[in-house]
């Protein structure tokens, strides 16, 4: 797979960028509503993609090889993550609809609904725990 066609997964839902709480007794994963200060709450993609790792070193850089390790990690409709499982993508994933539109109007995507992280102290995230969009 070439590195356009792997940056082609990305349907576009934003869950990726969310802050998770994993606990760490049972290693469950929980999502919150408390997105990176880098995702853009409307089109639910990064605002600064190609320098992101520069302003947020923890961003996780997904990769064929990094998948084994944050695959748990990974929202369960993501394309990188049902891939890596061996999964068909949704009906709503743009390479299948063919439209970029079809992630948000599915109800998957996190568009509108998220609080940036610089208005949650991060004691409080878990009062921002939510259910994942579309499972």
């Amino acid at each position: 797979m070439t590195p356009e066609e792997w940056e082609a997964l990305c349907d576009g839902c934003g869950k990726c960028c969310l802050n998770k709480l994993e606990d760490e007794d049972t290693a469950e994963v929980a999502l919150t509503r408390v997105a990176c200060r880098l995702l853009d709450d409307q089109t639910c993609r990064c605002g600064q993609y190609e320098i992101r790792k520069q302003l947020v070193p923890d961003c996780i850089q997904l990769t064929p090889q990094t998948m084994a390790e944050v695959a748990y990690f990974m929202p369960e409709t993501c394309a990188y993550r049902l891939l890596h499982e061996g999964k068909p993508l949704a009906w709503w994933h743009p390479l299948i609809s063919g439209d970029p539109e079809t992630v948000h109007q599915a109800g998957i995507s996190m568009r509108g609904i998220t609080v940036p992280e610089f208005e949650v102290p991060e004691e409080d995230w878990e009062d921002y725990i939510i259910e994942e969009p579309g499972t």
